[in-house]
């Protein structure tokens, strides 16, 4: 028997609102119970132990020498402390053009391949610091070291579409960057102990045991077999309204050119935020401590206590807040991102605004300032990662590594420059300057336009 037209749409309104119907009417299956792995923010890691293994043991090995390698030349060479920067900052530059040569090896052999590679030369790199003696013989084994890390971060991005399963890309970002926090903390944690207890003697030591773990990633990188066979990101790079042919597997794959990056004006434009966030993340090793302790007279203890913070933040709270932000579209993430980076850069000026405040209240300031630094990490660093494997060709895609890989060379390299220069010039600069880009790099994210699988975004609602 049919309803009037009244009691039709009544009944409309009250399925619409029915538990486990969708706003059409229609039943949807019932949701997954959320197990203690969805609740913690971690990726579904079948599969896929070797491939964390290699990361679990690259960073604990990186971070043995992570704060210490100038100690240790130091220690070794007898060399002023001008010398070793300058040799060290020679080998960085010279090591420039890594990622030209990693996107080759990379469209022809594959990430796998490449990343197993780079620790190979990483290892080789290490081997070197053991016999410097010389500010040319810095440069160089820092040249072959820097090299291996340009390769390794060229590919190692590629390497997540073929762990992760379908829409688990940007956990599974989330995810590696917590595991290398802990294990640099930890590996930093071990060289600090030993430094104190056995003096700079002890450093020999970590160096030989850092070459052996990054030989021992290669070889886990080398043996793990990823659930999935080809390399190919789990989302189509091109939006689903652009004209043209249907690709799929028997279209052929063309090769990527410089040419085709330079025309490429959205992962361009991927690569000037991603450099913005590269300015950014050179803070707390660049700018923080002389910021602290010079600028502001706040205590030696303060830059050392904010680092803590910074890195504890990052690896407990990365997966689940990455889970969260998840639901939404990367895009708007990195806008949020750097919204919060702006508003953390506004916080660590303001101590300047009192000529002789109380050391309780810059500390105040700053520790809140970290914590929203910390936040704009969490929020942008998984998401740029996504885009630049989601925006990239997705089986010849290597220059535009490259190309993403180049904005941190670049930043890297011209971070502690430019920030020094400005707070030499005037404190409020650098933190002026950091907030005008991130507000910029805010703004045009919207131009990212990164496309949308339906089953992985659904409405942009707030997480209840």
């Amino acid at each position: 028997m049919s309803l009037p037209a009244g009691r039709r749409s009544t009944r409309r309104r009250i399925v619409r609102g029915l538990p486990g119907s969708d706003r059409h009417g229609a039943r949807q299956a019932p949701a997954p119970p959320r197990d203690l792995r969805t609740r913690a923010g971690l990726p579904d890691l079948t599969g896929a132990g070797r491939f964390v293994a290699a990361h679990a043991v690259d960073s604990l090995g990186t971070g043995l020498l992570f704060a210490f390698t100038v100690v240790y030349l130091a220690h070794t060479t007898r060399l002023p402390l001008a010398d070793i920067g300058a040799a060290l900052t020679l080998g960085n530059l010279l090591a420039l053009p890594a990622p030209a040569l990693g996107a080759i090896l990379l469209d022809r052999h594959g990430p796998k391949a490449v990343v197993a590679t780079a620790n190979l030369v990483c290892a080789a790199g290490f081997t070197l610091f053991l016999v410097i003696r010389s500010a040319w013989q810095i440069s160089l084994a820092y040249l072959v070291v820097q090299a291996g890390i340009n390769l390794y971060w060229t590919a190692a991005r590629m390497l997540v579409p073929l762990a992760a399963a379908p829409g688990e890309e940007r956990l599974w970002f989330g995810f590696i960057s917590s595991l290398r926090n802990v294990g640099i903390g930890a590996g930093a944690a071990v060289s600090a102990v030993a430094l104190a207890l056995f003096g700079p003697g002890s450093l020999h030591v970590f160096i030989a045991a850092n070459a052996g773990t990054f030989l021992c990633a290669a070889v886990l990188f080398l043996t793990w077999k990823p659930a999935r066979s080809t390399w190919k990101p789990a989302r189509s790079p091109s939006p689903p309204d652009v004209p043209g042919p249907p690709k799929d597997a028997a279209t052929p794959v063309r090769r990527s050119s410089w040419a085709s990056v330079l025309r490429d004006g959205r992962y361009l434009l991927l690569v000037a935020a991603n450099l913005a966030f590269v300015l950014a993340q050179m803070v707390p090793p660049v700018l923080l401590a002389v910021y602290v302790t010079d600028i502001l007279r706040a205590g030696t203890w303060l830059p050392g206590a904010l680092l803590v913070v910074n890195t504890a933040a990052v690896a407990t709270l990365t997966p689940a807040l990455t889970r969260r932000s998840a639901r939404h579209r990367p895009q708007r993430a990195i806008a949020a991102g750097f919204l919060v980076a702006a508003f953390s850069f506004a916080l660590f000026a303001a101590p300047l605004a009192w000529h002789r405040a109380p050391t309780w209240i810059a500390a105040t300031l700053l520790v809140t300032a970290m914590l929203l630094f910390t936040l704009s990490e969490i929020l942008n660093s998984p998401a740029l990662n996504e885009l630049s494997v989601t925006l990239a060709p997705a089986q010849a895609g290597g220059r535009h590594q490259a190309a993403f890989q180049l904005s941190w060379s670049v930043g890297g390299a011209a971070a502690p420059v430019v920030l020094t220069s400005l707070l030499g010039r005037e404190p409020l600069l650098p933190w002026l300057l950091l907030a005008v880009l991130s507000l910029t790099a805010a703004l045009l994210t919207r131009a990212l336009a990164a496309p949308a699988r339906p089953d992985t975004y659904g409405p942009e609602e707030p997480a209840p």
